[in-house]
């Protein structure tokens, strides 16, 4: 059986030393031709490393879309450390106070590192108990008067504990749990009534693909005119602001449209059971929707934004226009008629996946500009020699 070479593999002479086309020299236990076969094409390491550096490329990505220094640093681990810990009453009451002018802190004074969020956990955790109870009163007892609060408790449960994360990880702790409430049910609705002006101007009609593209433009659009307000009245530049200020109004968006799904289902199918799949589904997945979506549109107005006042001209640049299309697309998709996967709800998962990812990397950057305000706080109050 004739020998080949080990570089290129080609048929070698018993004789011969060197490989006569590439020159390679034939050392002892090469391949011959019984054994010498290309390496299979993509195996699960070679997917591994694709998908490793493909989710570094897409991370850089939106990481260089914030426009602040330094590379995103998401630390999952860290940000729900606190979750599963014991935490006391004076612990919560210490939250619940923050945000006023009494307790803000002073930009020198603020904690720059990972947050440890856990207060967001027990209200999902109580939200869920609630729930569960007015089901069995309805279930078990035929008591239709738990139905209203089940609809209203079971769409709240995740858009509203979303919504206290992005509170908790709010390190300038410039905003109270009181504003933050009250923009989720007053930004909430007008979010709703600016989205249902603009539909009686742009007929969607059919759910298809041009008109989910629709869908998206015109209630991504309504929730960052609302969002818009709260950060010209804040006259904000912190992208963490921007977050919480997003999770809010898309947070009251979530609740409300979700509440109005379960309502109809309970009105065309006559079953408490077909409302309760509207909202077990819908709060599952509530986790990548609306609060996700409004949170990240709204971080990219104030990154465009900065410093300056806030100026109606900010919603054309770039740097803003960049994220409300990302949302817009995700938006899209989501309700885009696709048939791959459609009974697992693959793409809706997916699309969660993603904007969990976008939302880490702007909170990453966020936490950056946040670390630079700190340090300049803290120079210019060692130049003053205070």
């Amino acid at each position: 059986m004739s020998k080949r070479c080990p570089g290129c593999g080609r048929e070698m002479k018993d004789t011969d030393l060197f490989c006569i086309h590439c020159g390679t020299k034939y050392e002892e236990g090469p391949r011959t031709e019984a054994d010498w076969q290309p390496e299979s094409g993509f195996g699960m390491d070679d997917f591994v490393q694709a998908s490793k550096s493909g989710m570094e490329k897409v991370v850089n990505t939106l990481n260089d879309m914030t426009g602040q220094e330094g590379e995103a640093d998401i630390r999952l681990r860290e940000l729900v450390s606190e979750v599963f810990k014991k935490h006391t009453a004076d612990e919560r009451d210490e939250l619940f106070i923050s945000g006023t002018k009494k307790t803000t802190p002073a930009p020198e004074n603020m904690v720059s590192d990972w947050p440890h969020p856990w207060l967001f956990a027990r209200i999902f955790l109580m939200f869920l108990l609630v729930f569960a109870g007015l089901l069995v009163m309805i279930t078990q007892f035929d008591n239709l008067n738990g139905v209203p609060g089940a609809m209203f408790i079971g769409a709240l449960a995740v858009p509203f504990s979303l919504m206290v994360f992005f509170w908790e990880t709010n390190i300038p702790r410039n905003i109270s749990i009181f504003e933050a409430v009250s923009i989720f049910f007053v930004g909430g609705v007008m979010s709703l009534i600016c989205t249902l002006i603009l539909y009686n101007f742009i007929q969607v009609g059919e759910l298809n693909y041009t008109g989910a593209v629709l869908v998206g433009i015109i209630e991504e659009i309504g929730k960052i005119v609302v969002v818009g307000h709260y950060i010209k009245k804040m006259n904000t530049g912190y992208i963490l602001n921007g977050l919480l200020l997003g999770s809010c109004v898309g947070a009251g968006f979530a609740v409300f449209e979700t509440a109005g799904y379960a309502f109809n289902a309970l009105l065309l199918s006559g079953s408490v059971s077909g409302m309760v799949d509207i909202l077990v589904l819908r709060g599952a997945m509530a986790v990548g929707g609306h609060t996700l979506w409004a949170a990240i549109s709204a971080a990219g107005l104030v990154i465009a934004k900065g410093d300056r006042p806030f100026d109606k001209r900010f919603y054309l640049e770039p740097g803003f226009l960049k994220f409300l299309v990302l949302v817009i697309i995700l938006h899209a998709v989501w309700d885009m008629p696709i048939r791959f996967g459609e009974s697992m709800y693959l793409v809706q998962w997916i699309l969660c996946a993603v904007a969990v990812l976008v939302a880490l990397v702007i909170l990453s950057s966020g936490l950056r500009q946040m670390s630079a305000v700190v340090k300049e706080a803290k120079k210019k109050r060692l130049e003053a020699g205070l």
